[in-house]
C-alpha cells in the first residue's frame, strides 16, 4: 500500500508539539512521493507547513479512524505509536473516565484522585469467573486471571504493580488481595483473608507516608506472596520487604511528612495509655515539622490509630507487644528532639537535664547518663589500646540521626516478621500468587543512592517484562502456524552488566566501601576511569566530577555521588547499640539479640549489624549487596511464575481528579514499557481477527458471488483482491494478522463503501421526494387554474343576474312610492274627521258625567273607610291566630326531632339514602318553583291592584275637575240626569262585579298564603332531613376514611410482613447454613474418634442420631437440647430467641391476614351447606328408587332369557338341517310345543306389565327428585289422586281394574311421562326458536353488511384512487376490528361458560361418587328380600382409612425407600404428584390413631434428617430439590388440612374431615417444614442461579440473531473468550432452559404460587447479570446492542404469556434491563433529551445511567459519541434524587417467599402404593 494512498486528502495525522507533546491535524492536499512538505490544517484552523527530511522519508503518524478510538485494549488500534497510545489513554481517561486499559498483557491504571464506586463487592462477583478480555479492563480481571491460571495450570502466578510515587501502586496491589480474600474462602484456619488484609493498615501505617506527588506513598518495595491450598483457598501469606527509605525517620522535604505512624501516635496522646510517653503535637518534634504539613486533607489520624491497633489485634500480635511498639516509636520522636550543644569545633555535649533525652532513656529503659555521653562520642580500637574520641556537633548530630534510622528499620523489620509468623499456616502451600509493589521508574533533579537502587531494581524488572511479551508474541505465531522473524527489541542486559557485573558501580562501590579513606569522590574517579570509554551506557556529565550519567532503558538519569557511601555502608555507632542491648524494655532486646540472623534474613534486607570489630566489617553486607541479592531471587521468583503486569500511571502533579498531563504521562509511558511493548507488538502482527469476526466486520466489501461456504476461503480471496502486498497480512489457523496500518486501510475502505451506499441511497430518495414535489406542484397548479376558471364564470354570471334584478327594482319601487303618496293623503283626511267627531263626543261626555262622579266619590271614601277598619280587625285576628299556630309548630317541631332521633340509627343503616337525599332535594326545588311561581302570581295581582287604585284615583281628579265644571253649567244638569242614571246603573254593575273580583282575590290570596305556609313547613322539615343526611354523609365519610386509613394500614403491614419475612429467611439459611457447617464438623469429630478407636463398627450416617439432629434444627420450636449442640451452644442461645419472635410475628400476622378472609369464606360455607341440605332433601327416595331399578333389571334379564329361549325354539322348530324332522301339525309333540309357547307369552306378557310399571313408577320417582329443577317446575304431578298419596280408599272403578291397581299406576306413569316428553319438547321448540331467531339476527347483518358495502362501493368509486385505496382500507380495519371485537366476547362468553361447567361437573362428580357410595351400602337389603330369581351380584370394593400401618422402627426403611433412594423422576412421570408426602402423612395418620407420640416425633424428625440429608448430597441437581420442595410443601399443607381447624374443615370434604388427626396438635411442626420448605427453595434458587449464570450473558448480550448485521469491532489482543455460531448460546436455549424449569415444577405438582415465585426470582437474576455485565462492558454499550437487548425482553415477555405467568412479577423484574436498552438506543443532545430520559429511567439508579451514557460506545461510523456536557446535564438534573448509589445490582437477591396453603383434593383412601418402592411392610387399613 503505497504512501500515496494513505496520505490523502483529508487524512489525519499527528505533529510533535511542545506543550501537548502530539497534536492532531488534517491534511488539505494529497501527498505525492518526493514532496518536502505537508500541507496540514490544526483543529483550531491554523494552516501549518510540515517539513519532511528527505534523507529519511520519515512522514508523521497517522491517526486511527474514530471508530477504533477509545478502545478496550491499545493493541486492537490500527496504528500502534506513541501518540496514538496517548490520544486513547486520553480520550477513556477524560471523556469516559476509565481509569484502566488493556495494552496487551499490560493492564495500564491512571490514578483518577477520585473516589470511584469500581471497587465494591458486587464488582468483585462480576468479575469472578470470567475471562479477562469478557469484561472492561479491571485490576479484579487480571486479579482473577491469575487465580484461574493458578487453579487451571497448577502454576504459581505473580502481579507485578509499578509505577512512580502517587501513581496508585498500593492501592492496586491492595484491591488486588482484597480480590483473591474475597473469591477464595480459608481452608481449616479462620479468618485468614482479614488477617491477609489487615497487613495493609498497619504497612501503610510503618511504611508509608506523604511526598508531593502522593498522600500515601510507599517508601519501601514489598512482595506478598498469598498461599493456597489444592482447594485454592487462602491458607495463609509471606511478606518481603525491600530498601525501606529509613533517611525519612530524621528528615523530609517540604510539604511532606514522616511516616503515618508518628502523627497517629501523636493524634492519640490523649489516650490513658499512651499518657506516660509523654507526647504532644507532631510540631513538637523535630523528626514531623520539618515539612510543615502535619496534616493531610480528608484523614483523620486518630481513626487511623484505632485501624492500625484493630489490624495488631487481628493478627495476633499482643497488647504488651503493641504498647512496646508504640513506646519505641514514641522514643524515636523524643530522640530527634535531643540538642546537641558545640562545645568546640571537634566537642560537643548533651546537657544532663535534657528533657527529652531523660524522656527517651526511660521509655527505652536505658541510662541516661551512658546514652547522653555516646551519642556525643566513639570508641576507637587499635590491635594494643582502645580509644574515646569526642564527635563535632555535625557528626554527634548525624550519629543520633543514625541510631534512630537504625532503631525504626529494626523495628519496621521485627514487625514484617511478626506478620509473616500471624499468616503462616500449619496447612502445607500447594500453590501461592505474589503482589509485588515495588518503586517505579524515578528521576528528579537530585539523584542519589535511593533512586540508583530503584532504576536498578526497574531495569531487572524492565529485562524480565520484554522477554515475556517476546516469548508471547512467538508462541503465538507458532500456535496459529504462520511465518515469522525474529523481532528485534530492546534489550537491556549492556546496562544492567554495568550495574552489577564485575567492575561494575556496585562491585566498585563495595570496593571503595572497604578502603579507610574511601570517599564519594575518589570512588566517582574510579568509576570514570574504570567505565567511562567501556561502556556506552555510562557518561560524565561536562561540568560536574562528582556524578555520574547512567542510560537507562526509559531515559538518562544523572546520580550525585555525595553520599553512597555513607548510604550503602548504613554505620552506627556500636556502643550506643550496646547501651541498647542492656535495655529493660523486652522488645528493644528482641531487636538487637540476633544481629546476624537478622543480617542474613531476605525479609529484613534493609537492616545492617553492627560493627563489633575489623573481622565483622570485613564480612558485613553493604545496602547495595544485599539490595543485590534480594533483588536476584525475587528475579528468581517472578521467573518460576506466571507474571500479569499491571502499570499505574500519574496523570499529573497538582493531584486533579481526572486531569492528564501529555508531558508527565508519555514520561511514564516510555519509563514504565508500555511504548516498548507497543513496539514490539507494531514489529510483528498487531491486528488480529478470527475469520468470522473478519466476515462479519467485512462482509460489505464482498459481492453476493464472492461469498462461499468456506469463510476462511473468502476471506482469503477478499484480502487477496484488497491488498496487494502479501506481507501486510498473514494466514493462521484461526486468526489472520494484519501488520500495523492494515486496519485502519480496511476501515477507509469499508467507510468509503458504506459512505457511497448512503450516497446512493440518498440520490435515490432526494429523487423521489423531488419528483413528489413535482408531481404535487403540478396537480396544486392545475386545481389553481380550475378554481380560477369557475370563479371568473359565477363572477360574469352574477353580473347578468344583478342587471336584471336592478330592473325590476327600480319598476316596483317607482309603483310603491305613487301608492304610498294616495295611501297617506286618504290616511291624512280621514284621521282628521275622526279627531273632530272625538273631541265633539269627549265634550259631551263630560258635561254629563260631572255631577255623577261626585257621587261616586261620596260613596267610595266612605267604603274606604269601612275598610281600613275591617282591615285593621283582620290583622289583629290573624296576628292572634298566627302566634297560636307558631306555638303548635314548636310543639310539632320538638315531636317531629324526637322521632327523628328514635330513627337515626335506622337511617343511618339505610343504604339508599343517597337517594333519598337527592329525590328530596329535586322535590324542594320544585316546591321552591311552584312557591315562585305562586309569588309572580301574587306579584301580578297586586300591581293590577295598584294600577286600578291609581285609576281611581285618577277618576276621583276627573270627578272633582267635573264637579267643578258642573257648578260652572248648572243648567245643564236637567238635560244629562237620564244618561247620569243609566251610567249609575252601570257603575253599580261594575262596583259589584270589582266586590266580587276583590273577594275572590281575597280567598285566592288566602289560599296562596296558606300553601306558602305549608310548603315553607314542607321546606323547613325537608332542611333538616337533609341537614340530618348531610351528618349522615360526613359520618359515613367519617367511616370511608376510617377504612382507608385501615386499608392503608394494612398495607404498611403487608410491607412489614414482607421485610421482617425477608429477614426472618436470611437469619433462618443463616441458622441452617451454621446449624450444617456444625454438623459436618460433629461428623468429622466423629469419624476421627471412630477412626482411633479400634474395633467400632461403622453405622450408617444418613439415619444415625436423627433425633439429635432434629433437635438441633427445631431449636426455635421445641426448646430441647441434645448432647451434640454442646459446642455450638452460644450460637444457638443468640440465634434461637430471635427466631422465636420472628416466627411469633410472622405467625400473628398470618393469622390476622387469615382473619380478613373467613368473612367470604363464611359466605361459601354457608351456600355450600344450603347446597347440601338441597342432596339430603333429594336423596330421601333413593333407596326405593334404587330397589325398583333393581326389580326392573331383574326382569329385563328374565325378558332377555325367555326371549332367546323362545328364538331358540323356533330356530329348533324351523331348522331345515336337522336329522330329525319337525312334529306334523295336530300330533303330541306339536302340542306340548304349543302350550309351552303359549304359557312363554303369557310370561311375558306379565313380565312386560311388570316392566311397565316399575318404569311408571320410576318415571313418578325422578319427576318428584327434578321437580325443583328447570325442566321439573313444567312438571304438575297431581299426586293427590294417586293411591298411594290418598287418606282415601280407591273408587269402584279402580278396584274393577285389577287387585293392586297396577294398571292405574301404570296409567298415571305413562301421562307423567307424557307430560314430561312434552316439556322436552316445549324445551326443544324454545331451543329451535332461539336458533331461528339467533338465524334470523345473523341474517339481517349479512343484510346490513351487504348494503354498506354496497354503499361504501358507490362511495369508493366515485372517489379517486388514492381516496379509493384509503377508504378500502379504512373499511377492512373497520370490518375487521369490529370481528375481532365480537370474537373476543364470544371467546369471553365461552370461557364463562367453561368455567361454570367445570365447576358443575366437579359438584356432579361428587355428588355422584356420594350417590355411589349410599346407593351401594342401600342394596344390600332389597336383594337379599327379593325372589329366588338369579341376580348378578358385584364385589364390593373395601372401605379404606387412608392410613397405612407400619411397625416400630421402620422409619428407617420407610424413609430409605421414600426419600433418600427415591428417584424423583420416575415418580414424577408415573405417579400422582406428591406421593411420598402422602405416603409419609398416611404413615402418621397411623401413628395419631394409635396415640404414639414417641413414633409421631420419630417420623417427623426422620423426615426432616432425610430430606435435608438428600439436599444436601444432590442440592446442584434441580430436579432433586424441586421435587423435594413439592413435597415439603405438600407434607406441610396435610398437617394443617388434616389438623381439625375450623377454617380449614370448611374447604374438605366429609371424607377428609373424617381422616383429620385426633390425638395431637402439630402446629409447631408445621412451622418447621416451613422453614425447611424455605431453606430448599434457597437452594432451589442458588441452583437455578448457577445453571442460569453461563447462559445469561451469552445469550442475552453476547448472541446476535443476524450475524454481521452491523458489524463487530476489532477486540485487541483480549479477545472475547465466547465462540461465534459454530457455539453459541442463543436466547432459544434460555427460553429452553426455563421452560424445562417450569414443566419439571409442574410435574412435581408444585403450587402455582410458589412457581409464580420461582419465576420472579430466575427473571430477577437474569436482568441483574445482564445489566451488571452491561456496565462494565463497553464494547456491549452501543445502539445496536440496545436493540438485541430489547427483542431479547420481549421473546422472554413472551415466554411468560405463553406460560400464562405474565402477572406473577416477574416481567417488572426486568424493567431496569429494559430502561437500559432504551437509553443506549434514545437520542442524547439536547436538554429536553436529557429531561426525557430523566422520566424514562425510573429503575436505573444516578450511578447507573451515568455509567451507561459515559461507555456508550459507537460501533459503526455514523453514530456519536455522548458529549460530556450532555451526561452533565444530566448528573445535574438527577442530583436530588433520593436512591442508592450503588453501582451495581444485586445478583445474590432473593425475594421472600410466601408459602399460601393450598389444600388437595385427592381422597387418602384412594391412594395406591406403587409395589416400585418396595414399601410392602406397609398394610393399607
Amino acid at each position: 500500500m503505497a504512501a500515496s494512498e494513505l496520505y490523502s486528502k483529508y487524512a489525519r495525522v499527528w505533529l510533535p508539539d511542545a506543550a501537548e507533546v502530539w497534536k492532531s491535524a488534517e491534511l488539505i492536499k494529497d501527498y505525492t512521493p518526493g514532496d518536502l512538505t505537508l500541507t496540514l490544517q490544526l483543529e483550531d484552523g491554523t494552516v501549518v507547513e510540515h517539513k519532511i527530511d528527505p534523507r529519511t522519508n520519515n512522514l508523521p503518524p497517522l491517526r486511527n479512524p474514530n471508530i477504533l478510538v477509545g478502545e478496550n485494549d491499545l493493541t486492537a488500534l490500527s496504528y500502534l505509536h506513541e501518540p496514538a497510545v496517548l490520544h486513547n489513554l486520553k480520550v477513556r481517561f477524560i471523556d469516559s473516565r476509565l481509569i484502566y486499559t488493556y495494552c496487551g498483557i499490560v493492564l495500564v491504571a491512571i490514578n483518577p484522585y477520585e473516589s470511584l464506586p469500581f471497587y465494591e463487592p458486587d464488582i468483585i462477583k462480576a468479575y469472578s469467573g470470567q475471562n479477562m478480555g469478557d469484561m472492561d479492563p479491571h485490576i479484579f480481571a487480571v486479579a482473577e486471571e491469575a487465580y484461574k491460571q493458578m487453579a487451571r495450570d497448577e502454576r504459581n502466578q505473580s502481579i507485578i504493580v509499578s509505577g512512580e510515587s502517587g501513581a496508585g501502586k498500593t492501592v492496586s496491589a491492595k484491591y488486588a488481595m482484597r480480590y483473591f480474600a474475597t473469591v477464595s474462602s480459608s481452608s481449616g484456619e479462620a479468618n485468614v483473608e482479614e488477617r491477609v488484609l489487615a497487613s495493609n493498615p498497619i504497612m501503610e501505617a510503618l511504611g508509608n507516608a506523604k511526598t508531593t506527588r502522593n498522600d500515601n506513598s510507599s517508601r519501601f518495595g514489598k512482595y506478598i506472596e498469598i498461599g493456597f491450598d489444592k482447594k485454592h483457598c487462602i491458607i495463609g501469606a509471606n511478606m518481603r520487604t525491600y530498601l525501606l527509605e529509613k533517611s525519612r525517620v530524621v528528615f523530609q522535604a517540604h510539604g511532606e511528612r514522616n511516616y503515618h505512624i508518628f502523627y497517629q501516635l501523636c493524634a492519640s496522646s490523649h489516650l490513658p495509655e499512651f499518657k506516660a510517653f509523654k507526647l504532644g503535637c507532631a510540631d513538637d518534634f523535630h523528626c514531623t515539622n520539618q515539612g510543615q504539613s502535619p496534616v493531610i486533607d480528608g484523614v483523620n489520624d486518630a481513626k487511623e490509630m484505632r485501624n492500625t491497633r484493630r489490624a495488631f489485634s487481628l493478627l495476633g500480635i499482643n497488647e504488651s507487644d503493641q504498647m512496646a511498639i508504640y513506646q519505641i516509636v514514641a522514643a524515636i520522636l523524643h530522640l530527634s528532639n535531643v540538642d546537641v550543644k558545640d562545645q568546640s569545633s571537634d566537642r560537643s555535649s548533651i546537657l544532663p537535664d535534657d528533657v527529652n533525652l531523660m524522656v527517651f532513656c526511660e521509655l527505652m529503659g536505658v541510662p541516661c547518663e551512658e546514652m547522653a555521653h555516646w551519642l556525643c562520642h566513639r570508641k576507637l580500637k587499635t590491635t594494643t589500646e582502645t580509644f574515646v574520641k569526642s564527635f563535632s556537633k555535625m557528626n554527634a548530630v548525624n550519629g543520633r540521626d543514625a541510631l534512630a534510622k537504625h532503631i525504626y528499620a529494626r523495628l519496621f523489620s521485627w514487625i514484617v516478621g511478626s506478620i509473616n509468623c500471624a499468616l503462616k499456616s500449619t496447612v502445607k502451600q500447594h500453590s501461592f500468587i505474589g503482589v509485588l509493589d515495588i518503586y517505579g521508574f524515578e528521576t528528579f533533579d537530585v539523584n542519589s543512592f535511593e533512586q540508583f537502587c530503584i532504576n536498578y531494581a526497574n531495569e531487572k524488572l524492565q529485562q524480565q517484562f520484554n522477554l515475556h511479551v517476546f516469548k508471547l508474541e512467538q508462541e503465538e505465531y507458532m500456535k496459529e502456524e504462520i511465518p515469522w522473524t525474529l523481532i528485534d527489541f530492546y534489550d537491556n542486559q549492556p546496562c544492567i552488566n554495568l550495574i552489577e557485573a564485575k567492575l561494575g558501580i556496585l562491585d566498585l562501590l563495595d570496593e571503595e566501601c572497604k578502603m579507610p579513606k574511601g570517599s564519594d569522590d575518589t570512588w566517582a574517579q574510579k568509576l570514570y576511569n574504570t567505565l567511562l570509554k567501556q561502556n556506552a551506557h555510562f557518561d560524565k556529565p561536562r561540568l560536574s566530577n562528582t556524578a555520574f550519567i547512567i542510560h537507562h532503558f526509559a531515559d538518562k538519569v544523572e546520580y550525585q555521588c555525595q553520599g553512597f557511601l555513607e548510604k550503602n555502608k548504613d554505620t552506627v555507632n556500636e556502643e550506643q547499640i550496646n547501651v541498647l542491648k542492656r535495655s529493660k524494655v523486652d522488645l528493644l532486646l528482641k531487636l538487637f539479640e540476633d544481629d546476624d540472623k537478622a543480617t542474613s534474613s531476605t525479609s529484613k534486607n534493609t537492616s545492617v549489624v553492627g560493627r563489633a570489630g575489623q573481622a565483622q566489617r570485613d564480612n558485613k553486607k553493604t545496602v547495595g549487596l544485599q539490595f543485590r541479592q534480594s533483588l536476584h531471587l525475587l528475579m528468581d521468583t517472578l521467573n518460576a511464575t506466571t507474571p500479569h503486569y499491571v502499570r499505574c500511571i500519574k496523570p499529573n502533579d497538582q493531584k486533579a481528579s481526572f486531569t492528564l498531563d501529555p508531558v508527565r504521562a508519555v514520561q511514564q509511558l516510555r519509563a514504565c514499557g508500555i511504548l516498548e511493548t507497543i513496539r514490539i507488538s507494531a514489529a510483528g502482527f498487531p491486528s488480529r481477527w478470527t475469520y468470522q469476526e473478519f466476515f462479519n466486520r467485512y462482509r460489505v466489501l464482498m459481492k453476493q458471488k464472492d461469498v462461499l461456504p468456506d469463510r476462511k476461503q473468502t476471506c482469503k480471496n477478499l484480502l487477496e483482491k484488497l491488498i496487494r502486498d502479501h506481507d501486510k497480512y498473514q494466514f493462521g489457523k484461526t486468526k489472520i494478522f494484519f501488520r500495523a496500518g492494515q486496519v485502519a486501510y480496511l476501515e477507509k475502505l469499508r467507510s468509503d463503501k458504506l459512505r457511497m451506499a448512503c450516497v446512493r441511497i440518498q440520490k435515490t430518495i432526494r429523487c423521489w421526494l423531488a419528483r413528489k414535489k413535482y408531481l404535487r406542484m403540478r396537480e396544486s397548479a392545475v386545481t389553481i387554474q380550475r378554481h380560477v376558471r369557475g370563479h371568473q364564470a359565477r363572477c360574469y354570471v352574477k353580473f347578468l343576474r344583478r342587471t336584471r334584478a336592478a330592473v325590476v327594482i327600480q319598476r316596483n319601487v317607482r309603483m310603491w312610492v305613487t301608492r304610498r303618496r294616495y295611501q297617506q293623503q286618504r290616511s291624512a283626511a280621514i284621521t282628521i274627521q275622526c279627531f273632530l267627531r272625538v273631541y265633539m263626543a269627549k265634550k259631551q261626555y263630560y258635561k254629563l258625567m260631572f255631577e255623577q262622579k261626585a257621587v261616586v266619590i261620596q260613596k267610595w271614601v266612605k267604603g274606604w273607610l269601612a275598610r281600613q277598619y275591617y282591615k285593621r280587625t283582620v290583622a289583629a285576628i290573624i296576628l292572634l291566630q298566627s302566634c297560636v299556630r307558631r306555638i303548635r309548630a314548636k310543639k310539632e317541631l320538638k315531636k317531629l326531632k324526637v322521632e327523628a332521633r328514635s330513627v337515626e340509627h335506622f337511617k343511618k343503616l339505610n343504604i339508599g339514602m343517597e337517594n333519598k337525599i337527592l329525590q328530596l332535594q329535586h322535590k324542594i326545588n320544585e316546591q321552591h318553583k311552584e312557591n315562585r311561581e305562586l309569588s309572580e302570581r301574587l306579584n301580578v295581582v297586586e300591581k293590577t291592584w295598584t294600577v286600578e287604585r291609581e285609576k281611581k284615583s285618577r277618576e276621583i281628579e276627573d270627578l272633582r275637575r267635573s264637579e267643578q265644571e258642573a257648578r260652572a253649567k248648572a243648567e245643564t244638569l236637567p238635560s244629562l240626569l237620564e244618561q247620569l242614571s243609566f251610567l249609575q246603573h252601570e257603575l253599580e254593575n261594575t262596583s259589584r262585579e270589582k266586590q266580587d273580583l276583590e273577594e275572590q282575590t281575597k280567598i285566592y290570596k288566602e289560599q296562596t298564603e296558606q300553601v306558602v305556609e305549608e310548603l315553607n313547613m314542607k321546606n323547613s322539615l325537608l332542611s333538616s332531613e337533609k341537614d340530618e343526611l348531610n351528618k349522615l354523609i360526613l359520618d359515613q365519610a367519617q367511616l370511608l376514611t376510617d377504612i382507608k386509613t385501615n386499608v392503608m394500614n394494612t398495607e404498611q403491614m403487608e410491607k412489614d410482613l414482607a421485610e421482617e419475612r425477608t429477614r426472618y429467611q436470611s437469619l433462618l439459611s443463616e441458622h441452617l447454613h451454621l446449624e450444617e457447617r456444625h454438623r459436618d464438623l460433629m461428623e468429622e469429630m466423629n469419624l476421627s474418634i471412630s477412626s482411633s478407636k479400634s474395633g467400632h463398627k461403622k453405622t450408617d450416617s444418613n439415619y444415625s442420631s436423627n433425633s439429635s439432629e432434629f433437635s438441633q434444627s427445631l431449636g426455635s420450636t421445641e426448646g430441647e437440647d441434645s448432647s451434640v449442640q454442646t459446642e455450638d451452644k452460644t450460637q444457638l442461645t443468640v440465634d434461637l430467641p430471635v427466631l422465636l419472635k420472628l416466627q411469633r410475628k410472622v405467625k400473628e400476622l398470618e393469622q390476622e391476614k387469615q382473619s380478613l378472609w373467613q368473612q367470604l369464606d363464611k359466605r361459601e360455607e354457608a351456600q355450600q351447606e344450603k347446597a347440601k341440605q338441597v342432596e339430603e332433601q333429594r336423596t330421601v327416595g333413593r333407596a326405593e328408587l334404587d330397589l325398583e331399578t333393581l326389580k326392573r333389571q331383574e326382569l329385563e334379564s328374565e325378558n332377555k332369557k325367555l326371549k332367546q329361549d323362545l328364538n331358540e325354539l323356533r330356530k329348533s322348530l324351523t331348522n331345515e338341517s336337522s336329522k330329525l324332522a319337525p312334529p306334523a301339525p295336530g300330533s303330541k309333540p306339536y302340542n306340548i310345543l304349543l302350550e309351552q309357547l303359549s304359557s312363554s307369552n303369557e310370561e311375558l306378557e306379565m313380565r312386560k306389565e311388570e316392566v311397565l310399571l316399575l318404569r311408571s313408577h320410576m318415571v313418578r320417582q325422578e319427576a318428584l327428585k327434578h321437580k325443583d329443577s328447570a325442566l321439573g317446575g313444567g312438571v304438575k304431578l297431581d299426586l293427590s289422586d294417586s293411591p298411594s298419596f290418598q287418606n282415601v280408599g280407591r273408587s269402584a272403578d279402580i278396584h274393577t281394574l285389577n287387585e293392586d291397581g297396577e294398571l292405574w299406576l301404570a296409567y298415571e306413569g305413562l301421562k307423567e311421562t307424557n307430560r314430561l316428553l312434552e316439556c322436552q319438547m316445549q324445551e326443544h321448540e324454545r331451543v329451535n326458536n332461539e336458533k331461528c331467531k339467533k338465524l334470523l339476527e345473523e341474517v339481517n347483518k349479512l343484510k346490513k353488511e351487504k348494503e354498506q358495502q354496497q354503499k361504501l362501493l358507490a362511495q369508493s368509486l366515485s372517489l379517486p384512487e388514492g381516496a379509493r385505496i384509503g377508504a378500502s382500507l379504512n373499511h377492512e380495519i373497520t370490518r375487521l376490528t369490529n370481528e375481532n371485537l365480537e370474537l373476543l366476547e364470544q371467546q369471553e362468553k365461552q370461557d364463562k361458560t367453561i368455567r361454570k361447567l367445570k365447576k358443575q361437573l366437579k359438584l356432579y362428580v361428587k355428588k355422584v361418587e356420594d350417590f355411589e357410595a349410599s346407593a351401594q351400602q342401600k342394596n344390600n337389603a332389597p336383594v337379599m328380600n327379593a325372589p329366588v330369581r338369579a341376580v348378578n351380584i358385584t364385589r364390593k370394593e373395601k372401605e379404606y382409612q387412608g392410613m397405612l400401618e407400619y411397625r416400630q422402627g421402620d422409619e428407617s426403611r420407610l424413609l430409605k425407600n421414600v426419600v433418600t433412594d427415591l428417584k424423583p423422576r420416575g415418580v414424577a412421570v408415573s405417579f400422582i404428584p406428591g406421593l411420598p408426602a402422602y405416603i409419609i402423612f398416611m404413615c402418621l395418620r397411623y401413628a395419631d390413631i394409635v396415640n404414639d407420640d414417641q413414633r409421631v416425633s420419630t417420623l417427623l424428625n426422620s423426615t426432616i434428617s432425610s430430606i435435608k440429608g438428600v439436599i444436601k448430597r444432590r442440592g446442584d441437581d434441580f430436579e432433586v430439590v424441586s421435587f423435594w420442595l413439592a413435597n415439603t410443601c405438600r407434607l406441610m399443607h396435610c398437617l394443617k388440612q388434616y389438623s381439625g381447624d375450623e377454617v380449614v374443615m370448611t374447604q374438605n370434604t366429609a371424607k377428609q374431615n373424617e381422616h383429620c388427626l385426633t390425638n395431637f396438635e402439630l402446629s409447631e411442626y408445621q412451622q418447621v417444614f416451613g422453614d425447611l420448605a424455605i431453606q430448599i427453595y434457597r437452594q432451589l434458587i442458588k441452583c437455578v442461579e448457577d445453571i442460569l449464570q453461563p447462559l445469561i450473558v451469552a445469550s442475552m448480550l453476547e448472541h446476535e440473531a443476524i450475524q454481521g448485521v452491523l458489524g463487530s469491532k476489532p477486540t485487541g489482543l483480549r479477545k472475547r473468550s465466547t465462540s461465534f455460531p459454530q457455539g453459541a448460546v442463543t436466547v432459544e436455549a434460555l427460553l429452553q432452559r426455563l421452560g424445562l424449569f417450569h414443566t419439571t415444577m409442574c410435574q412435581h405438582g408444585m403450587d402455582s404460587d410458589l412457581i409464580k415465585q420461582v419465576v420472579k426470582q430466575q427473571f430477577y437474576i437474569i436482568c441483574a447479570v445482564t445489566l451488571n455485565h452491561l456496565l462494565l462492558r463497553k464494547d456491549m454499550c452501543s445502539w445496536s446492542k440496545g436493540l438485541q437487548i430489547r427483542y431479547n425482553v420481549w421473546q422472554l415477555e413472551e415466554w411468560l404469556a405463553e406460560k400464562d405467568l405474565a402477572c406473577c412479577g416477574a416481567k417488572e423484574t426486568l424493567e431496569p434491563l429494559v430502561q437500559a436498552a432504551q437509553l443506549l438506543q434514545t437520542k442524547k443532545k439536547t436538554e429536553a433529551d436529557a429531561q426525557a430520559i430523566c422520566t424514562m429511567c425510573t429503575a436505573l439508579t444516578t450511578a447507573q445511567i451515568l455509567k451507561v451514557l459515559t461507555l456508550y460506545t459507537p460501533v459503526i461510523e455514523f453514530e456519536e459519541r455522548v458529549p460530556t456536557t450532555f451526561i452533565t446535564t444530566i448528573k445535574n438534573l438527577l442530583k436530588d434524587r433520593v436512591e442508592s448509589s450503588t453501582l451495581m445490582m444485586d445478583t445474590k437477591k432473593i425475594f421472600s417467599i410466601t408459602l399460601p396453603f393450598t389444600s388437595s383434593s385427592v381422597a387418602l383412601e384412594t391412594i395406591q402404593i406403587p409395589a416400585s418402592l418396595n414399601l410392602g411392610f406397609l398394610t393399607r387399613i
